[in-house]
């Protein structure tokens, strides 16, 4: 198995044009609030089942197993369980969605595009990695639905949420790390990519600085768009 190779290129063919026809049916068919919420709770039982199996799968190809590796320790993995969590459980423009809506995205993208983990087996359907890329898909569809109907309002104003977010995420990192004996979490230790400065210390400021950026152009956009609106009138 080969990043970028033929594998690789046709999950993400197949993925964008059941995700685009998907996304275009829920938004042309749900037009009422119930529908849309409807499709959003099953959304997210999907992203658990997803995370869960792919935990799972990692879980038990471990010789012996080791039950403790159910506990996410990367920032998409436990991205889409947060996520998901958030969708079931939670309520329209939650705090957590603040959090969590642009890292799981980007994460998910990221890893759609450079999955590192694809030639951990000569098998696509090798589970640790097809539920892998079903779950990094999955969190990217269930964020543009999100946005697509509106429960998600980003604003400026929801800036904290980010650094309580980052809190958390660190602090069961170094959970898992000192009481559960894993390795790395959250790359607290280790830099993402082998070779380069990229660990949570360094990443943590990027991400802040990106979503910060993402979060000031759609203020302004939708300044321009409200005044456009009310010259109009």
């Amino acid at each position: 198995m080969k990043i970028f190779g033929r594998e690789h290129f046709t999950y993400l063919a197949v993925f964008f044009t059941l995700a685009t026809v998907g996304i275009i049916c829920a938004k042309k068919f749900a037009k009422t609030e119930k529908s849309q919420n409807i499709i959003i709770k099953i959304m997210g039982i999907i992203l658990f089942l997803s995370i869960f199996a792919s935990r799972l799968s990692i879980t038990l190809y471990c010789n012996p197993p080791k039950w403790h590796y159910m506990f996410p320790n990367q920032f998409c993995g436990m991205s889409s369980l947060v996520l998901a969590l958030a969708v079931i459980f939670g309520k329209k423009n939650n705090n957590v969605y603040h959090f969590v809506w642009f890292i799981a995205l980007l994460g998910g993208i990221l890893t759609m595009v450079y999955p590192d983990f694809l030639p951990q087996n000569p098998s696509f359907f090798y589970p640790p990695t097809i539920t892998g890329m079903l779950h990094h898909s999955l969190s990217i569809v269930m964020v543009v639905i999100l946005l697509v109907f509106n429960q998600i309002e980003i604003s400026y104003k929801k800036w904290y949420c980010t650094l309580f977010g980052f809190t958390s995420y660190f602090t069961f990192g170094a959970f898992l790390i000192g009481c559960l004996g894993y390795d790395d979490a959250f790359h607290i230790i280790t830099p993402i990519l082998s070779g380069t400065p990229l660990n949570a210390w360094l990443m943590a400021p990027i991400y802040i600085v990106l979503y910060g950026t993402t979060v000031l152009i759609v203020e302004l956009l939708r300044r321009k768009k409200s005044k456009k609106l009310k010259e109009k009138q």
